[in-house]
């Protein structure tokens, strides 16, 4: 009896939330909007720490814009230690655009801050009257029309924050195995139909893209309302979605160029802010591993394990979640093979989430590039 009411919950959940979650698992683009009237001031910011590797394609995609109006980037060089500062000067230089790209050095981090934060506070700072912030992180490599089509958007809409999950780098297999799946994750718990509907209270953002209405982020009172934030992109778009209409979109042609080139480096990502995103209570951990063994680990084992009902039921509710994890796939141009893996996949995020419930513990919590940003003491 309890094998089949376990069958049963977990092919109501798959039916759940193939029908009822936002259309989550689709991966439908955005639509184009008009140009508008005239093109506003953008002000770009990236924080960096230690960040030479990558900068400079960063940087380069962000002076290669085609956008019609003033448009001018701050860089904020959070203490690195690897020339990162320097790599940003060489990309001005090849692009002969000296005058569009100013380099700030970040004063030491204050208690209550995270480090990123920290550093997007001084950019913003040094913006000026900007009327949009275009908050970007280090590692994204944009399109040469990204900012026109976000300023765009975000002026047809009326928007107070405009943002794009960009396309996650997806080469080794590694990365093929199990970054598709943190995107279908993360639109699972913050479906961008329901992110993008101002009737509903699901707010979200993606740090590596966000355009913002500056005007916006002075109402909440600024980055340091949120300063202390660890998962500092979802919690900017739940306070300004608090004040006005929000967007999230997922886009193909702007890349993240960060690579995980082993299993034990997407491991590390996840762990820094699993535990975070469950406000590090042990109660909300423990319903979360239950939720995903009956969620996730269930139908495989009912299917290969049970009889009767119980293992048709397993097998159904497998074959609707590998149905529902394609399109994240096909997006990602990784073969269908690997839908079925999506419990192994999820166990392997499970682990990671546990990892990171007893990293904070041991007082290692949000650990990134030296700073430990959350502790369990």
């Amino acid at each position: 009896m309890i094998t089949l009411l376990i069958a049963g919950l977990s092919c109501l959940i798959w039916l759940f939330l193939l029908t009822g979650r936002g259309g989550f698992w689709r991966m439908p683009s955005p639509p184009q909007a008009p140009a508008p009237l005239v093109w506003p001031t953008v002000t770009a910011v990236i924080p960096a720490r230690n960040e030479a590797e990558v900068i400079a394609t960063a940087v380069a995609s962000l002076l290669a814009q085609d956008y019609p109006g003033p448009f001018r980037i701050i860089v904020v060089d959070d203490h690195s230690t690897d020339g990162t500062a320097d790599q940003v000067r060489a990309a001005a230089a090849a692009s002969q655009r000296h005058d569009a790209v100013t380099v700030v050095a970040a004063a030491p981090l204050p208690p209550g801050w995270s480090g990123k934060l920290w550093a997007l506070s001084q950019g913003i700072a040094r913006a000026g009257d900007a009327p949009l912030l275009w908050l970007t992180d280090a590692d994204i490599s944009h399109p040469a029309d990204g900012l026109r089509r976000l300023v765009a958007r975000l002026e047809q809409g009326h928007l107070d924050l405009a943002s794009v999950m960009v396309r996650l780098r997806c080469r080794c297999w590694a990365e093929r195995a199990l970054m598709p799946a943190f995107v279908f994750f993360f639109r699972m718990l913050y479906p961008f139909a329901w992110v993008n509907d101002p009737a509903k209270q699901t707010a979200g953002a993606a740090g590596g893209c966000m355009l913002v209405r500056a005007s916006a982020l002075a109402a909440i009172g600024g980055i340091s309302a949120i300063r202390g934030a660890l998962i500092d992109d979802c919690t900017l778009g739940a306070a300004l979605k608090a004040k006005g209409p929000i967007r999230l979109d997922l886009e193909s042609d702007f890349h993240s160029i960060r690579g995980y080139d082993d299993v034990a480096t997407i491991w590390r990502m996840i762990a820094r802010s699993a535990y975070t995103q469950l406000h590090h209570s042990p109660l909300l951990l423990a319903g979360t591993v239950l939720g995903m063994a009956v969620t996730y680990l269930a139908p495989p084992v009912l299917a290969l394990a049970a009889g009767g009902i119980a293992r048709n039921l397993g097998i159904l509710t497998w074959i609707l979640m590998s149905v529902a994890y394609l399109p994240s796939l096909r997006f990602y141009r990784v073969s269908p093979a690997w839908a079925p893996l999506l419990p192994v996949i999820a166990l392997c995020y499970l682990g990671a989430t546990l990892d990171s419930a007893r990293r904070y513990w041991q007082g290692r919590g949000g650990e990134w590039k030296g700073r430990i940003q959350a502790t369990g003491s």
